[in-house]
């Protein structure tokens, strides 16, 4: 049984993280080129996945544009296990996003006003670097750091199933704070925000061991 190999992406560039905006016209561009880059690395059959949210389809779906050979390439298909962290306020599953009001209208009844006398979730808005600080919290108000690098281990050690991805090579367009949370946990530092359509390569051994590595496909 040969490795999994696993690449973790982020979506490509976004105006804003004010809600689920779709990707500029730039970075369109950038995930097409990435995609080519991806498909010129390898002879294997690959399978494209997106983490839930517009800019994540957006972004598989111009890296699959970018694969010359595209009848290797199965997808792109939504899977859960590359969603934003799960985090709570009020009861309800919520994205991080970049000011109360984008998380009110998140919860149906809200109010911003009850969001900003939320104590968690004011420190997060006027955090210089929102992620970073979440990354810090070892129980914020759902799934920390360390849950959300397992939950990505257990996923790519899944692929080790027969079954009809075996064997190719799987590019995986997720969110920044997935990426920093599997970097920090499997290097033991946090990277920091990564670029667009960069993120990390996972190996996953025959045993099941895991072995992560910092990765951007235009300069691999």
């Amino acid at each position: 049984m040969s490795d999994v190999r696993l690449l973790l992406l982020r979506h490509g560039e976004v105006a804003s993280h004010r809600g689920d905006i779709p990707v500029t016209d730039a970075g369109l561009v950038h995930a097409e080129r990435s995609g080519k880059a991806v498909g010129g690395s390898t002879d294997a059959p690959i399978s494209v996945f997106f983490g839930g949210t517009r800019r994540t389809r957006e972004t598989a779906e111009a890296i699959i544009r970018g694969i010359d050979d595209r009848e290797r390439v199965v997808g792109p298909a939504d899977s859960f296990a590359l969603r934003n962290p799960d985090v709570y306020v009020a009861g309800a599953r919520v994205n991080m996003v970049s000011a109360p009001e984008f998380l009110a209208e998140q919860v149906p009844g809200m109010t911003v006003e009850q969001v900003e006398a939320n104590r968690w979730w004011t420190g997060f808005f006027t955090a210089p670097d929102r992620i970073g600080w979440w990354l810090g919290h070892e129980d914020p108000p759902g799934e920390n750091r360390h849950d959300v690098a397992r939950r990505i281990h257990r996923f790519a050690r899944s692929f080790a199933d027969p079954g009809p991805h075996q064997g190719r090579l799987l590019v995986c367009v997720t969110h920044s704070p997935v990426l920093r949370s599997v970097l920090s946990h499997d290097l033991g530092r946090d990277p920091g925000e990564p670029a667009y359509v960069t993120g990390a390569l996972i190996r996953v051994s025959p045993d099941g061991d895991v072995e992560t590595s910092p990765y951007d496909p235009l300069d691999h």
